[in-house]
């Protein structure tokens, strides 16, 4: 008879509900006038004609891989239908939402990484072969928004230390940098001039390094859809989802903290290191519960997203004016 310990992480099933109408969200920037986000919103949608169907995926092999059970939660996974229709991606549209028709301008192939900075040699590798140097699997992982919307979905991709290794880091370097594509024409938004584009985030050599850290290329067991970020993003699910920077372009490592978009554009609310913690609340609300996608029904946050056994320990000493948890 096999006996489950359940982890300190781990919720029960019914925490989560079935796919019902989903409130709108608070819009990150409430003090932006409401012009800027209309005129981006139109501007970011297709012009009828304009998009050619994508040829036959190359990499659609790689999927489905095969589930890593190590990574699993004790909670329903996300109807597909509800973690496809509501995403951030804010270079095709300033605020959360269904932005599946947008997203298609996003062309990822040819999709080329840069691997830069402070390494062995740095090089450029096209995304699908990187996919033959990793190991591919499938986990499934909690994703809290800092808005306080929640998701429970399988990523398809492999561990971000895996490419680390490839890359051959330098023993000086501290960071890991990643840049998002900067091209106005394939993202409209990016027009935007008082946004910091290109989208940058980062992540400590340890926190790069750590077992849950993730670079997912799929989900629901096929290739990642465009309005997730394909073909590659970052997941790191003890964070808050800003910080899971979408359709990377370059890996940087360096000896500096990077300054990411939302700390640039927001500082007073948005830092580098993002940690869930129902107990700090955003500036504008509460973090103490969070409103699992195709439901209505609030469940309590955990620290850090439920993975703080795995994390908390990379936090440890940490100088007393690092705000962790925003």
């Amino acid at each position: 008879m096999l006996i489950k310990i359940p982890q300190g992480w781990e919720l029960p099933e019914s925490a989560a509900t079935p796919e019902s109408v989903f409130r709108n969200r608070r819009a990150l920037l409430k003090g932006l006038a409401a012009g800027p986000f209309v005129a981006a919103a139109a501007a970011a949608l297709p012009s009828a004609g304009a998009l050619a169907a994508d040829p036959p995926d190359p990499s659609a092999k790689y999927y489905p891989a095969k589930r890593n059970e190590a990574y699993k939660v004790d909670r329903d996974i996300t109807n597909e239908v509800s973690a496809s229709s509501w995403n951030n991606f804010y270079e095709y549209m300033p605020a959360a939402g269904n932005i599946t028709a947008q997203a298609q301008q996003l062309k990822v192939r040819p999709w080329e990484v840069k691997i830069t900075g402070m390494v062995d040699k740095p090089f450029t590798i096209g995304f699908d072969d990187l996919l033959t140097k990793v190991q591919m699997e499938e986990r499934v992982y909690r994703h809290r928004c800092v808005e306080t919307w929640s998701m429970t979905v399988p990523w398809s991709g492999f561990a971000l230390k895996h490419l680390v290794d490839l890359a051959k880091p330098l023993g000086s370097a501290k960071y890991l940098k990643m840049v998002t594509f900067n091209d106005k024409d394939m993202a409209p938004v990016q027009r935007q001039f008082w946004w910091p584009w290109p989208y940058t985030e980062g992540l400590t050599i340890q926190e790069a390094t750590h077992d849950l850290a993730f670079i997912a290329t799929g989900i629901y067991g096929q290739p990642m859809p465009k309005q997730h970020g394909a073909p590659l993003r970052l997941v790191v699910p003890w964070k808050y989802g800003f910080k899971a920077v979408k359709s990377i372009v370059e890996f940087n490592f360096t000896d500096q903290r990077p300054t990411t978009f939302w700390e640039t554009t927001g500082p007073r609310e948005y830092g580098f290191w993002a940690n869930v913690n129902p107990a700090v609340a955003h500036p504008r609300w509460s973090q103490a519960e969070e409103r699992p996608l195709g439901g209505n029904r609030k469940v309590p946050t955990l620290i850090y997203n439920g993975y703080g056994e795995q994390v908390a320990s990379l936090y440890a000493g940490m100088p007393a004016n690092e705000k962790l948890f925003m």
